[in-house]
């Protein structure tokens, strides 16, 4: 996938991700406060909560573009500031954008700082650098083919691969690792002493005694 590709594809999980993540959020707290005053769990609630933080790391993760992330985060900031804003100069956000069923959630998340805590992480995740840039080309290894050689195009010229032959006795010749280095001929150190048939040295049967 291009670099190019990948930005475009950022720029609609931005545009669509966010919203959904934040309807889920007041849904799902919404829902949890309600079933607490009724001394009840509500899974659907709770599902709704996961889901939403799945879909936060989705938009923070490292193959995706950063341009998601910094839209959902600027759009997190923006609706966290609101409440405080309404606190300060009165209501703000009509009631027909956030109506009864997620009004209790948008106060809880905006009131207690989640939407600036979510919007000033996914702001952060886009400052990376690495984000930014295409994925590197995989890199490349050289392969070997049969019996360790190297396959064509690859390895070095000058350094041929081990090549394993059927292995011989002392006698034959030698298995081959490559070609292998020739020192010489062994060093003489002159010929042994030569003996007739049947004779000995005088002194190999001379019993040793002290004279």
């Amino acid at each position: 996938m291009s670099n190019g590709v990948r930005h475009v594809l950022g720029v609609v999980a931005g545009i669509v991700l966010p919203p959904l993540i934040a309807v889920m959020l007041m849904y799902g707290v919404t829902e949890v406060n309600r079933s607490f005053h009724n001394f009840v769990i509500s899974w659907t609630g709770l599902a709704l909560i996961a889901a939403a933080g799945a879909l936060v790391a989705v938009l923070a993760a490292s193959r995706m573009s950063p341009i998601a992330s910094l839209l959902g985060g600027i759009g997190f900031v923006v609706l966290g500031v609101l409440p405080f804003i309404e606190i300060m100069s009165g209501p703000v956000v009509p009631d027909a954008l956030i109506p009864g069923w997620v009004r209790n959630g948008y106060l809880t998340l905006g009131l207690t700082g989640v939407f600036l805590l979510l919007g000033f992480v996914l702001l952060v995740s886009s400052a990376f650098p690495s984000r930014w840039r295409g994925p590197r080309p995989a890199a490349l290894t050289p392969g070997y083919g049969p019996r360790g050689q190297v396959s064509q195009g690859q390895g070095s010229p000058d350094h041929g691969a081990p090549q394993y032959g059927a292995s011989q006795g002392y006698g034959g010749s030698s298995s081959s690792y490559g070609s292998s280095p020739s020192y010489g001929s062994a060093p003489s150190y002159g010929s042994s002493p030569s003996y007739g048939q049947g004779q000995v040295p005088d002194d190999t049967t001379r019993p040793m005694h002290r004279d």
